[in-house]
């Protein structure tokens, strides 16, 4: 009987100290959780880890909208089409260069594709030092300042591929279109892309002001 009680005396013992051993190491996790969470040195790091997570998404975003802006300077510079008969003082062809909103299209979308490229390394700066506030506020203010430009001379564009469609009958503009099928299809694939920019401009600016409220 006596070395039943120690038997058991021991084992209450062994299990009183697994059972003081784990709640010791549940409390030191919870002090170190605690301490971790009240470190400004690991709330820096976190907040590091996401927005270099926002910047490699603006230099992919930004990839994309050099090259719909590209696209759409190239595309629209080089709708030209001249059609095959000709009479002995008319030759009849369509280019870019005859449309005044078209020529203001191709430089102002120029501007913009040159903006992107030159602000490529700005949003590499944005991914090596992601708590740097002023490379984001610059490209916020050029971008909101791009998206002005290029939505500005899409909606121009726009309206004179509409009339090369459809043609007004009320001002006796007659649709280009059934003629000129090469030119009308070059320049609204360089709208339809130049507003594809203008998509990718909105996303980048958002991410920007987002990543600026919560510096």
């Amino acid at each position: 009987m006596n070395r039943s009680r120690s038997d058991s005396t021991a084992i209450n013992i062994q299990s009183e100290s697994s059972s003081r051993s784990k709640a010791a190491a549940k409390g030191e996790a919870y002090d170190v959780m605690r301490v971790l969470a009240a470190d400004p040195k690991h709330d820096h790091e976190k907040g590091a880890g996401w927005k270099k997570g926002v910047a490699v998404l603006d230099f992919i975003l930004r990839l994309g909208a050099t090259a719909a802006a590209l696209g759409a300077t190239v595309a629209m510079y080089s709708s030209q089409q001249t059609l095959p008969f000709f009479t002995q003082f008319f030759l009849f062809s369509a280019g870019y260069d005859d449309l005044p909103t078209f020529m203001f299209f191709v430089i102002a979308m120029a501007i913009v594709s040159g903006y992107l490229i030159l602000s490529l390394p700005f949003s590499i700066v944005t991914i090596v030092r992601p708590l740097l506030v002023a490379p984001r506020f610059l490209l916020l203010i050029f971008d909101t300042l791009a998206l002005t430009l290029n939505t500005s001379s899409a909606a121009a564009a726009t309206a004179i591929v509409y009339l090369a469609h459809n043609g007004n009958s009320d001002t006796n503009w007659l649709a280009i279109c059934g003629q000129f099928t090469d030119f009308c299809q070059q320049s609204s694939g360089a709208v339809v892309s130049a507003f594809v920019a203008v998509v990718f401009f909105t996303v980048l600016i958002l991410l920007s002001a987002i990543a600026l409220r919560k510096a």
